[in-house]
């Protein structure tokens, strides 16, 4: 029975000291937001500096050179939908999965598809930092 009571009496001091699903998912949400837009320099706030991308292509691209492309336009969004989205959390580390539909140009190229997508944030210094994203096409 005490330790129910003080579960009971910890549980809003646990809550309130770590942000919760729906403040991850928007997190993750301004990452699609700033992709679209193109904004490089909002971006990288929310990336680790040893971030690193594994697109659906199996290429490998880390944040100074993923950003650089965002910046000069080389690499654009144009649609982003997300679906299926989940946040599983481990403490300071959290899982975000989901699938999403996407188009746009890279280097040039049209792209569009569907995607299974893995992105791992962190909890450092203060603030959730995504260190890995990575990407599987889908029929």
């Amino acid at each position: 029975m005490k330790n129910v009571l003080f579960a009971l009496l910890l549980a809003p001091v646990l809550a309130h000291a770590s942000p919760s699903s729906d403040e991850l998912l928007q997190l993750d949400a301004r990452w699609n937001e700033y992709r679209l837009k193109g904004d490089a320099k909002a971006l990288a706030p929310l990336l680790a500096d040893d971030w690193m991308l594994t697109h659906s292509d199996g290429k490998v691209e880390y944040k100074t050179g993923y950003l650089a492309k965002l910046g000069t336009g080389s690499r654009v969004n144009t649609a982003i939908t997300n679906e299926d989205v989940k946040v599983r959390r481990y403490g300071d580390m959290a899982v975000i999965t989901g699938a999403s539909v996407q188009s746009g140009i890279g280097d040039g190229k049209p792209f569009s598809g569907k995607f299974r997508f893995t992105r791992v944030w962190i909890h450092r210094d203060g603030q959730w930092l995504m260190t890995t994203s990575h990407s599987s096409r889908f029929p």
